[in-house]
């Protein structure tokens, strides 16, 4: 392992040891929360354009496995861990997590003070990163860093969406249209298990392919960067609103609160770990969550005969909303979060029940 530097936009900067690919790499930093999943969380697409740092300590000693891809690549800008462990022990393990970031050109660091990495996070708010191997210089680091552009500025979404449309499952009795803002693999598998045919659209293409499938539910993925800026989505929904059941997950939620006349802000360090309180104010249970976001919805800017369904117990954010005139659905969590928790598997069938 060589010398490696994390250096944030306020100057800071940590000293650790490169694992993965060597080389030089910057993003908006965001920390997680999980205990397990850095696989599930290294291939989510919705991490397009950030340095993931993770809370927990020990990193890599279950390995790589061929099952939990969420999609067929990496997408993180970055990885940070306190203490990564090279020697892994799994049945189900086929390479180490260092050979799975070499693989993929992604650079790690380790032997990160993670602990006042994200007390600075919380207290300063999301900052830019950057994760050098190469250059070991802060001060040319902190002119490097200052250029990288801020996440809103960029239009992830296009980097992330399938090229073309495809079928996941061609068996089922309910026809569910995905439209790709960068959806997890664990989204269509659920649909899949509700005996659903999914088909898969680029997040340009949606009405095309309803016009052409007419499917029984037009279903928003979850995706990274600024839902306002997704325009396409947006406008899909302004459309198709009251002539056939939307449903969302993630930024396909927030899109749908937009489309609906509600506003989105930014949070101050975003929600991304599996550990989430939320309440589903239709049945008064509390269920433990998995999270990934750095946008939320304004509750007091949702306009009559829009509810909100759910809400985060830590901060009142809107976790979903529902709106029976037009049969919608959506919630911010990832009820299809795996590994764990899996509190919220029955969210699927409520999206489902949108059909009638």
């Amino acid at each position: 392992m060589s010398k490696a530097i994390l250096l944030l936009e306020d100057g800071t900067y940590f000293v650790g040891k490169s694992f993965g690919a060597e080389g030089e790499v910057g993003g908006e930093l965001i920390f997680n929360t999980s205990l397990t999943g850095y696989q599930e969380i290294l291939t989510d697409p919705s991490y397009k354009g950030q340095i993931v740092v993770m809370t927990y300590t020990q990193i890599g000693n279950y390995g790589v496995n061929e099952e939990d891809f969420e999609s067929k690549r990496v997408w993180v800008s970055g990885f940070v861990v306190k203490e990564y462990f090279d020697f892994y022990s799994n049945w189900r393990a086929k390479k180490s997590l260092g050979e799975f970031l070499r693989e993929h050109s992604v650079v790690g660091i380790s032997g990160v003070d993670t602990r006042a990495l994200v007390r600075k996070i919380r207290e300063r708010g999301v900052m830019r990163g950057i994760i050098s191997t190469l250059d070991l210089n802060p001060k040319s680091l902190y002119e490097k860093v200052k250029r990288i552009p801020d996440i809103s500025e960029q239009d992830l979404v296009e980097r992330v969406s399938t090229k073309e449309g495809y079928w996941f499952s061609r068996e089922g009795e309910t026809l569910v249209l995905i439209i790709d803002f960068g959806v997890k693999t664990n989204i269509l598998r659920k649909f899949k298990e509700l005996n659903c045919k999914v088909f898969v659209s680029p997040y340009n293409r949606g009405l095309e392919y309803y016009k052409k499938l007419k499917p029984d539910l037009v279903f928003l993925s979850n995706g990274p960067g600024d839902p306002a800026r997704v325009y396409e989505g947006i406008k899909l929904v302004r459309e198709l609103k009251g002539k056939v059941p939307i449903g969302g997950i993630c930024l396909g939620h927030q899109i749908i609160g937009i489309s609906l006349g509600g506003k989105t802000y930014k949070l101050k360090f975003g929600h991304h770990g599996g550990n989430h309180p939320v309440k589903d104010l239709r049945t008064g249970k509390i269920h433990i969550t998995a999270q990934n976001h750095n946008f939320a919805l304004k509750s007091d800017s949702l306009p009559k005969g829009v509810e909100v369904s759910h809400i985060n117990l830590l901060d009142n954010t809107v976790e979903g909303i529902i709106s029976e005139k037009f049969r919608i659905f959506s919630v911010q969590f990832h009820p299809e979060n795996s590994p764990g928790p899996h509190d919220c598997y029955y969210i699927f069938k409520d999206f489902l029940k949108l059909c009638g």
